[in-house]
C-alpha cells in the first residue's frame, strides 16, 4: 500500500512494503526519485537493515551458528505496518518474529519516520533492543536520484559537491566484497563530475565525508543535498557499465563484509552494538531545491 504525506510544495510517496520511498516531488512536477525502470534498477530507495551490502556467501556467524540474510538484509522484502499518520509524515514498524529470527536472532523494533518540512524530507529511524542481549546491526539508506532532473541536460552536466574534507575511497574486490585496504579519493576543487564510466566497477563507497553531499548541475537550478551526519560511509551507484539516468546517494553505518570471509557479528568492529533494552535513533535527509 502506498502512502502520501505533503508539506509546502513537495509531496512524498511511501509504500508499506520495504517501507521505501517510491516518489519525491514537487508541485510543478519534477520527480526526484528514480522510478525504478527495470532496464537498469526496478527499485526506487531500498530500506537497509539490520546489514549493509553483502555477506560472504550470504552467510554470518553469531555465537557459534550460522545464519544467513539477503543483501541489505530483510528489511528490502518486509511488509511494515503503519503506526502513525499526519498530514506531513508517516512512521513504518517492522518488529522480530519467527521468519526474522531464523535469519536475525535479536528481538527488535525497527521504525522509520518519513517527514517534510519545507522543500527537505526527513527519515528518520528508530532502533530499540528487545532481547536480553547486545543487538548488532547496520543500517542505511538507498534512494536513487534522477539525472537529469531539468530538460536540455545531461547526465555529465551534473557534479556532487563536498564539503571541505580528504575523502578515502574502500577498496572493493570484483565480487563486491571489501578487501579492508582504502585509498586517497581526490576531488576537483571540491566536486566530483559524473560520468557514467565511474560506475563501470559498481559502487564509490567512501568514508571520510563529514555527513553532507549535494548532486547538482552549474547549468540548472536542481538538485539534491543529502544530510547524514551520523553516518561515516557514503556510498555513490548506478547500474555498472550502463548509462543509467539517476545516481544513488547511499548513507551507510556499516561496511559489507570482506572477500571470503564468513563475518562474525559480534566481531565485526563497524557494525552498531545496541546493548539489551537500549534504543539507537539516526536520520538523513533529502533537501530538494
Amino acid at each position: 500500500m502506498i502512502h502520501s504525506i505533503r508539506s509546502g510544495c513537495m509531496q512524498a510517496d511511501i509504500a508499506s512494503t520495504g517501507a521505501q520511498l517510491m516518489s519525491l516531488r514537487r508541485a510543478d512536477g519534477t520527480e526526484y526519485l528514480w522510478q525504478g525502470d527495470p532496464k537498469y534498477w526496478p527499485d526506487r530507495s531500498l530500506t537497509i537493515f539490520p546489514y549493509v551490502a553483502r555477506l560472504t556467501e550470504g552467510c554470518y556467524r553469531y555465537q557459534g551458528q550460522l545464519y544467513r540474510m539477503p543483501i541489505h538484509g530483510f528489511a528490502p522484502t518486509a511488509e511494515f505496518a503503519v503506526a502513525e499518520q499526519t498530514e506531513a509524515s508517516v512512521t513504518f514498524l517492522l518488529e522480530s518474529c519467527p521468519a526474522f529470527y531464523a535469519q536475525y536472532p535479536f528481538r527488535f523494533r525497527f521504525s522509520i519516520r518519513y517527514r517534510l518540512e519545507d522543500e527537505t524530507l526527513y527519515v528518520e529511524h528508530r532502533v530499540e533492543n528487545r532481547d536480553g542481549k547486545t543487538m548488532y546491526f547496520g543500517l542505511g539508506g538507498h534512494p536513487g536520484i534522477n539525472v537529469p532532473l531539468e530538460p536540455g541536460l545531461s547526465f555529465e552536466d551534473y557534479r556532487l559537491t563536498f564539503p571541505p574534507c580528504q575523502p578515502r575511497r574502500v577498496e572493493f574486490t570484483p565480487s563486491c566484497f571489501v578487501t579492508g585496504r582504502e585509498q586517497p579519493f581526490p576531488l576537483e576543487d571540491g566536486h566530483l563530475p559524473l560520468r557514467h564510466e565511474l560506475f563501470d566497477e559498481d559502487a564509490i563507497v567512501l568514508k571520510g565525508v563529514p555527513g553532507q553531499v549535494t548532486l547538482e548541475s552549474p547549468r540548472g537550478s536542481r538538485g539534491v543535498t543529502l544530510n547524514a551526519p551520523d553516518f561515516p560511509i557514503f556510498g555513490f551507484w548506478h547500474s555498472p557499465k550502463t548509462d543509467a539516468p539517476y545516481v544513488c546517494l547511499e548513507p551507510w553505518s556499516s561496511l559489507p563484509s570482506r572477500q571470503d570471509v564468513i563475518e562474525d557479528l559480534e566481531r565485526q568492529a563497524d557494525l552498531i552494538a545496541l546493548p539489551a533494552g537500549e534504543t539507537y535513533e539516526t536520520f538523513w535527509s533529502l533537501r530538494c531545491f
